[in-house]
């Protein structure tokens, strides 16, 4: 009973409610096969720990925490199996959070750096990918699976 207990309060801890030091308005386009939005969202992070939030209207539409798990309105699970769920299941696992976060995806493969950032270009069987960050703009598109997640400073939203 003692380690059901302590299992339980470690997996309840890992989506508490954090402080998060950054908290940034983007504009924000996320289509998957389960969430089509795009408008204003908040971005919070604390080193790795991010949290992305989107608004219609005011009110809150969707809010994915992502630490060790991935939280959204329907509770807690695995980074796979959001991936699964949610965007793919041939993701590895850091996907998201690294594209929130602005980092390189798939262990830095086909990165080209510039001056603003970076891109990169991976196609797979599984996957056709064009992912860029640049100072205004994180841009992935996966063409195979359908998915656009796109985060620009309100500034340069135009």
């Amino acid at each position: 009973m003692k380690y059901i207990l302590i299992s339980l309060l470690l997996l309840f801890s890992s989506c508490s409610i954090k402080n998060y030091e950054h908290t940034q308005s983007k504009n924000v386009t996320f289509k998957t096969k389960k969430v089509k939005f795009s408008d204003i969202g908040y971005l919070r992070n604390t080193g790795n720990a991010v949290e992305l939030e989107l608004f219609v209207a005011g009110n809150s539409a969707f809010k994915v925490s992502i630490d060790r798990h991935i939280c959204t309105e329907d509770g807690c699970m695995s980074k796979m199996q959001f991936n699964k769920e949610y965007l793919s299941a041939t993701y590895p696992e850091n996907i998201l959070q690294n594209i929130f976060l602005g980092k390189s995806i798939y262990d830095g493969i086909n990165i080209a750096r510039n001056d603003n950032g970076f891109e990169q270009n991976i196609d797979t069987q599984q996957v056709k990918i064009h992912y860029s960050v640049d100072k205004n703009q994180i841009y992935f598109k996966d063409s195979k699976n359908n998915i656009l997640i796109k985060i620009k400073e309100i500034n340069h939203a135009k």
